[in-house]
């Protein structure tokens, strides 16, 4: 509605969950970790790739490097069940977003990418493209890729947001197996290359490892002996610190970002 004074934007009821997530990131304890990772050699394996008719984005391929490091690291795959466990799995299951129009509303929509460590590049790239391809029906793809039933969708967003929350908390994030099954244990948020700022995003999640890929920027740097210009990647890790502890935090985060560096997975 447009006013003389002011402009109101409509949002759509699914836009609730997005605002759940907020609520359910201040119970978490994150430690977080703003790191710059030199991507340099990763993105021209990348150019050398797509040269060949190979169809590899940079995003698929970090999240496929991300699964792989977090499946070599136990730890970080698992969710804390009741107050001395946490359950570990071998899938590593990673969610990310996409963004869709809703009702002509641009609306940030979940996609969840199973068993991601054991897929190739090109089955990964193939799902991603076909849920930005998928046409939206607010009720029915809260999650892309799936299928919801309308009626169970339209009755959680019609509750208060405390008995959602009751519920979600209860029948999702206090069950392991279904928690890993639903949501994943990984979110990967990415700024995209939209516009020319340099820096960090802090993701809010509920995952117990979530990634926020910031800007790719050009940035002198000492490499080998010498000042060169490289492409520096922004990137922010928060991991709850309930499940996992510093040190072994601290080997996952130095295996993603040697893998990260070294373009590993991307050889010809």
């Amino acid at each position: 509605m447009v006013h003389p004074e002011y402009t109101r934007i409509d949002y759509p009821s699914v836009r609730q969950l997005t605002m759940d997530i907020g609520v359910l990131d201040r119970g978490k304890h994150y430690t977080r970790a703003l790191l710059e990772v030199d991507v340099t050699d990763a993105l021209e394996k990348i150019k050398v790739a797509r040269a060949s008719g190979q169809k590899i984005s940079f995003l698929v391929w970090f999240i496929k490097i991300l699964a792989d490091a977090v499946s070599r690291h136990p730890p970080i795959n698992g969710i804390r069940h009741g107050r001395h466990q946490v359950i570990t799995f071998s899938s590593v299951n990673v969610a990310t977003v996409v963004e869709k129009k809703v009702n002509g509303t641009a609306v940030p929509l979940p996609l969840l990418l199973r068993d991601v460590n054991n897929r190739s590049l090109e089955d990964i790239e193939r799902e991603i493209h076909s849920a930005v391809s998928q046409e939206v029906r607010e009720a029915e793809n809260l999650v892309l890729g799936e299928g919801f039933n309308p009626l169970l969708m339209n009755l959680a967003l019609a509750l208060p947001r405390w008995l959602r929350l009751f519920f979600m908390r209860v029948f999702i994030l206090d069950n392991p197996r279904r928690m890993h099954d639903t949501m994943g244990t990984v979110m990967v948020t990415s700024l995209g290359t939209i516009g020319r700022i340099s820096g960090w995003i802090i993701p809010t999640s509920m995952h117990p490892l979530s990634i926020g890929i910031g800007s790719l920027t050009k940035k002198a740097v000492l490499h080998q002996g010498t000042i060169q210009k490289r492409s520096i990647l922004h990137l922010t890790i928060a991991i709850d610190h309930d499940v996992i502890d510093g040190m072994p935090a601290l080997k996952f985060v130095d295996d993603l970002v040697s893998k990260l560096e070294l373009g590993i997975g991307l050889e010809s």
